[in-house]
């Protein structure tokens, strides 16, 4: 291995939040802020991460098993020690591994998009570490270390696989999905980050309730409205509303950054809008028939501090090679 260069996409979920934890089927996008992990041979005793646009500081290692030893930077660089562990390779000299997520981070704050940069990542290490591009179930594996086993893996599945999916958890079942025609999109940054693995803890650790039942029940049934443009546009309202009082009763702030009034404008202006973070902030999803009244839409919503992502669908999923 002299130069290997590896990139995965992000991930916007579109339905199936948390409900995906208890066996209902999850929709999922792929979209085109790509992780990108490249591996250069190089001569130095040690190997060495460096990630641009998240840490200054540069980690090193050696391995003469499995197990990687730091010489500096192993608290920056968890999921490095991780995915080595996994499915390092043997390796005669010095690697120069770089981890560039910049993609995934908002040009002007700095801040988290909140379009799974972690799972992105973990999927394009693992693909540059093994030289494959079928990698999902370890790439699954090591994130789900990585993140203590929390999480239900879509994110990672839609990074691996690329396009729009259908996802279960049990047994990491994934379905493609054809994008309806005559249904539009715009994903939409609140500018506020979120953090899921926080939300994901809050939520396990309440007593059930009702309302997760209902929405795992609205989960199952909206896979089916993802026929046709018209029916989406029909279903989506009622899961939203589902989703709303989930949140209510977990105390999640899903609906909070803004989300809330998105959701109530749009439906004023004959269009939907959802979140798709796990509460806190994030991102959500513009829906309606024409691109034109999408843009004239969130253009008239300036008092909300939101903005149109340039990010769309990606029909690709992980890519490796070798130069």
């Amino acid at each position: 291995m002299s130069h290997v260069h590896a990139s995965a996409p992000g991930k916007a979920v579109l339905s199936g939040e948390y409900a995906v934890l208890q066996g209902a089927p999850a929709i999922c996008m792929a979209v085109n802020n790509r992780a990108i992990v490249t591996i250069t041979r190089v001569e130095q005793p040690w190997h060495s991460v460096s990630a641009p646009g998240y840490s200054s500081g540069e980690g090193r290692f050696v391995s003469d098993s499995a197990a990687p030893e730091w010489l500096q930077g192993e608290d920056d660089y968890p999921l490095v020690d991780v995915a080595w562990r996994a499915v390092g390779p043997d390796s005669d000299g010095g690697l120069a591994i770089e981890l560039d997520t910049r993609a995934f981070f908002d040009d002007k704050s700095g801040a988290k998009l909140g379009l799974g940069s972690s799972a992105a990542l973990t999927v394009a290490l693992t693909a540059a570490l093994m030289q494959s591009t079928a990698v999902c179930d370890e790439a699954l594996h090591i994130h789900r270390k990585f993140q203590a086993g929390a999480g239900s893996g879509v994110d990672v599945a839609a990074s691996a696989r690329g396009g729009l999916l259908k996802y279960r958890m049990q047994g990491a079942q994934t379905m493609p999905l054809r994008w309806p025609t005559g249904l539009d999109y715009r994903l939409v940054w609140t500018g506020l980050p979120a953090s899921t693995a926080d939300k994901l803890q809050q939520f396990q650790s309440a007593s059930p309730k009702r309302s997760y039942e209902a929405l795992i029940s609205a989960a199952a049934g909206l896979v089916d409205a993802w026929q046709s443009a018209s029916g989406i546009l029909a279903e989506m309202p009622g899961y939203v509303e589902t989703l709303r009082r989930f949140s209510d009763d977990y105390d999640l702030g899903i609906f909070d950054a803004g989300h809330d009034k998105l959701v109530a404008a749009a439906q004023a202006a004959g269009l939907v809008y959802k979140p798709c973070g796990a509460g806190g902030g994030d991102i959500g999803i513009l829906l309606g028939a024409h691109g034109e009244q999408l843009d004239e839409f969130l253009a008239a919503q300036p008092e909300f501090g939101c903005r149109a992502l340039e990010s769309t669908l990606d029909m690709q999923g992980v890519t490796w090679e070798q130069r």
